[in-house]
């Protein structure tokens, strides 16, 4: 384990020091972390206890801080399970559910709220959604996606009609009363109390889990080890439109320490009770803390015989009779004596534990989603195995080193007199190879984590644990920016083809489903090695060729109404693979083009896109000749027949609608007055197809169309492709094993980059033209519009849109919540775009 970054406040503002304020930290499965902090700015006369802070892992940077409203400490942050929600709760009861203002990660509002005055909230949670997968390391070597990563049989907490996941949260308060809000289609929000139990009395800490039936388990007790620690099944249901709770009191447990004659006053508070996940509330974690040190045990819930009374045991036994069964709470392992803990992170990934995949696990030394981790006062992290506790790793915040389990610290390490730097919210990442903790002075570390915990391994296992979680992510559609802090530059090239072949051995159906989704993962993996950054720009530049491609053929439309099993854009694409003729208007003969016909705004509205498809065909086949040893964009589609082919496919289609709306065409700047540009371009581009078509066999372009494509500069002008910026996030400047000092605030200024790096292709001239790379629209100089870029890749738009029409508002449309590459969007600044 390693600090990757650590960002600190700009102002410095003075922290309270209050032992007794909770900092809270949730990390959504997009990358995004909430977080709380007990700073008070003194200069601003503002108390930083109450706000919010959001920030993208990507730019730590641009911390969004929310005013919340909220009166008292903040005591719980939970995001939902699609990463775009978020509920915070106070210690006055207030609970609110804040989401992005025009889906951006650093504009937030409170959309609902719901409170049980004057009772602090202890534990908050969202209805479960009924979604959970499995993932199984003893697979990891399987071709299936779907035999690696399986749906586990999970119903939702409450559903709608026709079995849709009611959404809605649930919180725990310290008077022990369990509180539910249902979010109704309508937007209305619908609320209800009950008592956990008849007895009501004092809860100091809690935690929610869900069951494969729907119910809902709650874990509670009043802070005391000698006391016992509660467990209630809640039912939620809607009744004549209201909401209803039902509670029953389940098997509770005794910590073992409080049994034991050695330890029973050592531990007298109970201050952490986990769940070990949400899905699983058959084990539970506990840890029992004093002034000077903690210990933590696990426990778990079987079902065991009842034992019977000798008097029954003679009887003859009626047939089919089975023994009567109870569940009972078992202890699983304990740790010994431990320093004072001060947060506990749980993994997220979903991995399976039973007893193969565990081996499996062990045998290949996979360790994410195994370990969770403990934060101890004296400032270091020990990553523990989340069944044995057996320590995995080791982490010593205060000289920035890890160790692994077996090895002794170089220097022993002093105790300092006074308060030591320690984190008092941690929390995992989705896939556990990162954790981001917030220290008693207001700073956030992010940390590498390892995903062998440190054991040596050979590429070859690395890489195919690597590939094992970029797949998982690729499936989940979570997030996979932590797995990117493991790749080196030298592992991209067989990342990326290993990924490829992967995807290959999929299903027709899956490869649809995941077409974008693995381009996006290839163009973020290439952009970490200067080798492949052009292969990155290609990525780019075919998640906008499918883009465009499948808007334009969404425009067509049979000509008659009883529609066939194909449509018009399927025909196209199939005529256009049977023709292989070089002259587009013999391609044209075959088609229906009443099939084409269209009202002249819309298509004149599209014409930036056609006129982005129409340059970036000219800029391929005039580059044809130059593509030698320095690698340049546009290289990966010469031999990517799927994408030249959907090429042909649109020049066809342009043709067509040129003939009804000449001024859709796209414009070329010709020596000759009488060339025919789109012709020539069709036919050069047909003979590229046609080499690369068959990817079984793939030949080399000939010396007639290497010199046609030569001369081409003397008969069109050629353009400039303006390729997407450099993302200036930190993900490409945190290979190395220095950590970065960011503050928050301050953008961070990534160092020049060598002028001879094959990175120049990014590169922009003070005066060079700003580009809105989803509309294909020139900004000018210095843009005075706001604009938004994307988190992953840096592309830029602008916020507000200019057009009137509604076959380019459908496009605007489409990329609203999310980038072309699926990444998130954030405002930034008119001169930074």
């Amino acid at each position: 384990m390693e600090v990757v970054y650590v960002c600190e406040w700009e102002k410095r503002p003075k922290s309270n020091h209050c032992p007794s304020i909770l900092l809270v930290c949730a990390w959504s499965c997009r990358n995004l972390i909430a977080f709380t902090t007990d700073l008070k700015n003194e200069e601003e006369d503002k108390d930083l206890s109450h706000m919010i802070h959001i920030i993208d892992t990507e730019h730590p940077w641009d911390v969004y801080s929310i005013n919340s409203g909220h009166t008292e400490v903040i005591s719980c942050l939970e995001w939902d399970q699609s990463g775009s929600r978020l509920l915070s709760a106070d210690g006055d009861g207030q609970i609110k559910c804040w989401a992005m203002t025009e889906h951006l990660v650093n504009s937030w509002e409170s959309t609902h709220s719901s409170s049980v005055d004057g009772d602090p909230i202890v534990t908050l949670s969202w209805l479960h959604n009924g979604v959970k997968l499995a993932l199984h390391v003893e697979k990891s070597g399987s071709t299936n996606f779907g035999e690696k990563f399986s749906r586990v049989k999970f119903s939702p907490s409450l559903t709608l009609f026709g079995g849709k996941p009611m959404e809605g949260w649930l919180a725990v308060t310290v008077s022990g009363l369990v509180t539910v809000s249902l979010l109704k289609p309508n937007g209305a929000l619908l609320s209800a109390s009950e008592s956990l139990c008849r007895l009501r009395g004092r809860v100091a800490q809690a935690d929610i889990a869900f069951t494969s039936g729907g119910n809902i388990v709650v874990a509670a007790t009043d802070g005391s080890s000698s006391s016992p620690v509660q467990f209630y099944k809640v039912c939620v249901s809607v009744v004549n439109e209201k909401c209803r709770i039902d509670t029953e009191l389940l098997p509770s447990l005794f910590m073992r320490c409080t049994t034991d004659p050695l330890r029973r006053d050592k531990y007298p508070a109970v201050t952490h009770l986990k769940f070990l996940t949400r899905e699983n509330s058959e084990q539970v974690l506990l840890c029992a803390s004093s002034q000077m040190g903690s210990i933590v045990e696990c426990w778990s819930l079987r079902k065991e015989g009842l034992p019977v009374n000798n008097i029954f045991q003679h009887r003859s036994p009626v047939v089919g009779e089975k023994q009567p069964m109870i569940l009972k709470w078992r202890i699983l392992s304990a740790t010994n004596d431990l320093d004072r803990v001060s947060a506990i992170a749980l993994p997220k990934l979903p991995i399976s534990i039973s007893n193969t995949d565990l081996k499996v696990a062990s045998d290949t030394k996979f360790c994410p989603g195994l370990g969770l981790a403990l934060a101890f006062h004296d400032g270091s992290i020990h990553i523990l195995h989340r069944l044995s506790l057996h320590t995995m790793g080791m982490f010593y915040g205060t000289s920035g080193s890890s160790q692994r389990v077996g090895e002794e610290p170089a220097i022993k390490r002093q105790r300092a007199g006074g308060p030591t730097v320690h984190f008092k919210a941690l929390q995992f990442s989705w896939t556990s190879l990162a954790l981001v903790g917030v220290d008693n002075h207001g700073k956030l570390h992010m940390i590498r984590v390892s995903p062998s915990m440190g054991q040596i391994l050979d590429m070859n296992t690395l890489l195919r644990h690597l590939l094992f979680l970029l797949e998982y992510c690729m499936v989940t559609g979570y997030d996979w920016w932590d797995v990117l802090l493991h790749v080196q530059p030298g592992m991209v090239h067989n990342l990326v083809e290993k990924l490829h072949e992967e995807y290959m051995r999929q299903n027709q159906t899956l490869q649809q489903v995941l077409a974008t989704r693995i381009v996006a993962v290839k163009a973020s993996l290439c952009k970490l090695s200067t080798a492949t950054a052009a292969r990155a720009c290609d990525f780019h530049a075919k998640l906008l060729l499918i883009a465009i491609s499948s808007t334009l053929k969404s425009l067509l439309r049979p000509h008659v109404l009883n529609t066939p099993d194909k449509s018009p854009g399927d025909r196209l694409a199939e005529i256009c693979t049977k023709n292989t003729d070089t002259d587009i208007d013999k391609v044209m003969i075959n088609l229906k083009t009443e099939e084409f016909v269209l009202d002249g705004p819309p298509l004149q509205s599209l014409q930036q896109l056609i006129q982005w498809v129409g340059d970036f065909v000219l800029y391929l086949l005039a580059n044809l000749p130059n593509q030698g040893s320095i690698v340049r964009p546009g290289f990966g589609f010469l031999r990517d027949g799927s994408s030249l082919g959907m090429l042909r496919e649109m020049m066809v289609m342009i043709r067509i609608w040129g003939l009804l709306k000449p001024g859709c065409l796209p414009i070329y700047t010709a020596t000759s007055d009488n060339q025919d540009s789109m012709s020539l371009l069709f036919r050069l581009l047909t003979k590229l197809w046609l080499c690369s078509r068959d990817e079984s066999h793939l030949q080399d372009p000939d010396e007639t169309l290497m010199d046609e494509c030569c001369l081409l500069p003397s008969q069109l002008l050629v353009p400039t492709m303006d390729w997407l910026p450099i993302n200036d996030g930190v993900i490409t400047k945190i290979q190395s094993k220095h950590q970065l000092r960011l503050q928050f605030g301050k953008p961070y200024s990534l160092p020049g980059l060598n002028p001879n790096s094959q990175m120049e292709i990014f590169s922009r001239s003070p005066a060079s033209q700003r580009m809105d790379n989803l509309r294909c629209l020139h900004m000018g100089i210095c843009p005075t519009e706001d604009s938004k870029a994307c988190t992953r890749c840096g592309c830029v738009t602008m916020l507000r849109s200019p057009n009137k029409t509604n076959a380019m508002k459908q496009w605007e449309q489409r990329w609203i919540k999310n980038c072309l590459c699926g990444g998130l969007w954030r405002k930034i600044p008119s001169n930074f775009s």
